[in-house]
């Protein structure tokens, strides 16, 4: 059998304590795993791993022999990337990215991406919770936030502008707020989260804290949205996501001269891990197609 895919076979079990999780991870079936691990242990001659009908964790001698074998798959792929040429990217880049970034913007971006790359694949990883890259062996995250996890390393590629936003079909039957605190008086729709929903907005100097009523939340923007578009309160949205329905009338911007805070937008990655040069070029080609997006000219 492959000594390689063995080895990621156990590298994956390592860290998902599971035969079946590994196998859907790695779009094999679960006897194929087994088949692997045991050709692990016949050729390394020692038990791996402990298997019982709850749990898999390593042995003492699997514990000692995973470094080496994280260790020899990175060797094994910096020899696969030097023989292949530079532009003739392989493989599979798994990548963890919220709803509304990978719907807006990151599909379009994708596209050209693949074109250029055509024996490259790509793997979304799709949800607005931050995910653990390591327990779900993602090699890329695009992320948004004030400051970047200080366990991850990367790069911003696009900085990210929020604005309130509104149906011209809601603001011709409740009117349109002329100062942050008429919010209050108005329908909102909020982004749930663990607080209260306060929307923190900033004109120069100023600063303004508004209790705002949600009558609808949700956990993912594009249903916030799809709300405001179905007139049924004002949101607060990234621009990256409303600056289609702005251009076309759709929504409408409201004080504009009042901002929530920026914050970037980061492709970030494991340190544990090693960085491809397919990684790579994606990470430089992203920040490149963002630099050049329209909804980018209007950030500050």
């Amino acid at each position: 059998m492959d000594r390689i895919i063995a080895a990621k076979v156990f590298a994956d079990i390592a860290v998902s304590g599971s035969f079946t999780a590994t196998a859907e991870r790695l779009e094999m079936s679960r006897a194929m795993v087994t088949r692997y691990v045991e050709a692990m242990e016949q050729w390394l001659q020692v038990r791996l791993l402990h298997r019982t009908t709850r749990q898999v964790t390593l042995t003492s001698a699997g514990e000692r022999c995973l470094a080496e074998v994280e260790q020899w798959l990175q060797q094994a792929s910096l020899l696969e990337a030097s023989a292949a040429q530079s532009d003739k990217l392989h493989g599979k880049i798994r990548i963890a990215v919220s709803m509304s970034f990978a719907y807006a913007q990151l599909m379009p971006a994708l596209s050209g991406f693949m074109a250029q790359h055509p024996h490259l694949e790509i793997d979304l990883d799709v949800e607005d919770s931050t995910a653990d890259l390591v327990a779900k062996r993602i090699d890329l995250a695009i992320r948004i936030a004030s400051a970047p996890d200080s366990a991850l390393i990367g790069k911003p590629i696009a900085k990210c502008d929020s604005v309130l936003v509104a149906a011209p079909e809601y603001l011709a039957q409740h009117g349109a707020p002329t100062t942050p605190q008429q919010l209050a008086q108005h329908r909102c729709l909020g982004y749930k989260n663990f607080e209260r929903h306060v929307w923190h907005l900033q004109q120069g100097e100023q600063h303004e804290a508004v209790a705002v009523h949600c009558a609808l939340s949700a956990n993912e923007a594009t249903c916030l949205l799809r709300a405001a578009e179905c007139a049924m309160g004002i949101a607060l949205q990234p621009r990256y996501l409303v600056a289609t329905q702005l251009a076309k009338g759709q929504l409408v911007e409201l004080l504009p001269q009042w901002r929530p805070k920026q914050m970037q937008i980061y492709a970030l990655y494991s340190s544990r891990q090693f960085l491809s040069p397919a990684i790579r070029q994606l990470i430089d080609y992203l920040s490149d197609y963002f630099a050049q997006a329209q909804w980018q000219q209007n950030a500050d």
